[in-house]
């Protein structure tokens, strides 16, 4: 009978050990779920709060650095957003959004170099990626790397993006090219 309590109390010690993180990762996502709607309001010092219950609730839920960072970045807080996008990479190395996004937020910062470098880890990730394409040909326009600038300009056409024709008009004029 003894034997038996004890297994009783590992199954169910089990059971509530298992159960602890399931209501803390559902708790995560309720919080998560909250500051995408205060975020999608325009209230991006809630949306911040919300994000930031989630992370407590769940410190390896990348999309919540991910979307704070976001919400940091509409802020101006551009050192905490990329802090945060890079803690979303580090949750997960495979988030393409979080490299797309500490890439524009590197190249608001004018670190047009490591913009690329994080645009192109987005794309090596997603190779379909046409926001990070996007990204790419403008950090490589202002680099005047233009070439650079029109192969993503194909590569999003290819995979069926879009590119804004004003954007089209400047690297013709810039380059010299009517690619």
């Amino acid at each position: 009978m003894k034997l038996f309590k004890f297994s009783l109390i590992l199954v169910t010690g089990g059971v509530l050990f298992f159960n602890a993180p399931m209501v803390y990762a559902q708790k995560a996502l309720d919080y998560l779920r909250n500051g995408i709607d205060s975020f999608n309001q325009g209230n991006f010092d809630q949306a911040i709060y919300e994000y930031t219950k989630a992370i407590d609730a769940n410190p390896n839920l990348a999309k919540a650095y991910d979307n704070r960072g976001v919400a940091y970045a509409e802020e101006g807080s551009l050192p905490r957003a990329i802090a945060d996008f890079t803690m979303a990479i580090a949750c997960n190395l495979r988030d393409a959004d979080a490299y797309n996004n500490r890439g524009h937020a590197y190249a608001e910062q004018g670190n047009l170099l490591q913009a690329v470098a994080d645009f192109s880890k987005a794309i090596k990730i997603n190779p379909i990626y046409a926001k990070a394409y996007n990204n790419r040909e403008l950090a490589y326009y202002k680099l005047g790397v233009y070439d650079k600038a029109w192969a993503d300009v194909h590569k999003v056409v290819e995979i069926g993006g879009l590119v804004d024709p004003n954007f089209i008009d400047a690297l013709r004029k810039a380059s010299g090219k009517n690619q």
